[in-house]
């Protein structure tokens, strides 16, 4: 089973697969509750602790999952001629990956029918479970300082997706273990200290979600930028992401953004241009309005380093 779902997986090119079992995610619970007492959970998370840690409150039969994971570390070199440009997380530069990953998912599900039958529920992002402990327990990555999946092959820039299922599948051996060493470069150079120190993230402090939420105070105003969706900083300047594997997933190339916003233009236009335009990208969940301010926010910060 777990060799014909890997060649299947293979076939439908999807670049990582790791297998593990439905028992607790009992290693992150305390890192939970800590967030939750030191308030820097967000409120884009699930509350209940227990079904972000325990796969049989999502599929009471989850006996194995299957975690699956994209490369969108994309090559794109076309350069901007926007006057004032707003930048774009990687994440959101080409079709909303939520699509694609499910996508691939379903054509896989597809693929372990034609052998046998099976319960299962699958997620990408909107699932109660921590994914990135889910895609760490079945070896697609190591954790690193800056709290993302590190792929030895692709790096950190992956998007991740699981299927919960009845079947007994033999789950990976071993944890993989970091290979951060000293290094202390993302720490370092996060813009709000969010990293506060290796393997923890005060995602309160996050320029990405400071860009999501509704609510931003002055100091953060300034240290925003010009980023209108989201933060690569960490994942930029990480050592582990140079000379890897790019991404072969045309559907994260940037054709309608070029990798940029263009802020005069998004200021001006109307919901529905927004949506025409934007519409496909996963930033564009949150809507014309909070993207707007942030532009507004990006522009003052570029004229002030004029």
């Amino acid at each position: 089973m777990k060799k014909y779902i890997i060649e299947k997986a293979k076939e439908l090119k999807i670049d990582m697969i790791g297998f593990t079992d439905g028992n607790p995610l009992t290693t992150i619970k305390d890192y939970l509750e800590y967030r939750r007492l030191n308030n820097i959970e967000t409120e884009f998370e699930e509350e209940n602790i227990l079904l972000r840690i325990d796969p049989k409150l999502t599929l009471e039969t989850c006996k194995s999952i299957i975690v699956i994971a994209l490369s969108y570390n994309v090559v794109f070199d076309e350069k901007s001629e926007i006057k004032y440009s707003g930048n774009l997380s990687k994440s959101s530069w080409g079709i909303d990956y939520h699509r694609v990953l499910k996508n691939k998912l379903e054509a896989l599900i597809e693929e372990i029918k034609k052998i046998t039958p099976f319960e299962y529920k699958y997620f990408v992002d909107t699932g109660p479970l921590v994914d990135r402990e889910l895609a760490h327990k079945a070896g697609i990555g190591y954790y690193g300082k800056n709290c993302n999946i590190i792929n030895e092959e692709y790096g950190s820039f992956i998007f991740i997706g699981y299927i919960l299922t009845d079947l007994d599948i033999e789950p990976n051996e071993g944890l993989l273990e970091s290979q951060c060493g000293v290094c202390e470069i993302c720490l370092k150079a996060c813009p709000d200290k969010a990293l506060e120190e290796g393997y923890r993230l005060n995602a309160k402090k996050c320029i990405s979600y400071h860009t999501q939420t509704k609510d931003m105070d002055l100091e953060i105003m300034k240290k925003i930028g010009n980023n209108i969706y989201g933060c690569d900083t960490c994942q930029n300047v990480c050592p582990k992401n140079k000379n890897i594997r790019f991404s072969i997933h045309d559907e994260f190339l940037p054709h309608v953004t070029k990798g940029v916003i263009d802020i005069e233009e998004l200021l001006i236009m109307s919901n529905k241009q927004f949506k025409e335009k934007y519409g496909s990208m996963s930033g564009s969940w949150r809507g014309r309005n909070i993207l707007r301010r942030n532009a507004l926010i990006a522009l003052e910060n570029i004229k002030t380093s004029i």
